[in-house]
């Protein structure tokens, strides 16, 4: 299975980026998936245009991105949130490909503020449906990531770790369900 987890802030540099890096590199570990990583503020899309209906309908410059979004089985999405939302720069990435139909998606939000991108979250639990993906109901919700991860997306706080542990299960299991894989 190919799992590609987006990163979906723009900014430089990205809190969400730490919990999301975190994640890829842990779930790499625990299994035999391809995990891919796509960082929104190493991304330049335009605004939506029009929706590319395969990677060669893409322009050159966005093909090698398009081939890897054509080519998930899952998803994790990894939002900030601004303002009381999910990342605009992510919503505009999945705008520019055909819905996702029957792809399992995992949530994650993060912020430095006692919430955790909970607003966020319920709003990408609307997005994912109407995708037409598959919405985990286990969502990992980071507050006050700042104190959480460090700018190398290293662990400050240990005890967090079973949460990360239990979003990753959690995925894997609706993913391979979902995916009709076992995982080796």
């Amino acid at each position: 299975m190919n799992i590609e987890i987006i990163a979906g802030s723009p900014r430089h540099p990205s809190l969400n980026a730490r919990v999301a890096r975190y994640v890829h590199h842990y779930l790499q570990s625990i299994c035999n998936h391809q995990v891919g990583l796509i960082e929104m503020n190493q991304q330049t899309l335009p605004f939506i245009e029009k929706v590319w209906s395969s990677a060669d309908k893409a322009p050159e410059e966005y093909r090698g991105l398009a081939e890897r979004m054509f080519a998930a089985d899952a998803f994790i999405i990894s939002s900030p949130e601004y303002n009381g939302g999910y990342s605009p720069a992510m919503k505009n990435l999945f705008d520019h490909f055909p819905k996702q139909t029957r792809k399992p998606f995992g949530i994650i939000t993060s912020s430095d503020g006692a919430m955790g991108g909970m607003r966020a979250a319920q709003q990408l639990l609307q997005l994912v449906p109407a995708l037409f993906g598959i919405a985990s109901p286990f969502m990992l919700i980071v507050p006050q990531a700042d104190k959480k991860f460090d700018e190398h997306a290293q662990l400050l706080a240990p005890e967090f770790h079973k949460n990360i542990e239990d979003f990753c299960r959690e995925f894997l299991w609706l993913a391979e369900k979902i995916r009709g894989q076992v995982q080796a």
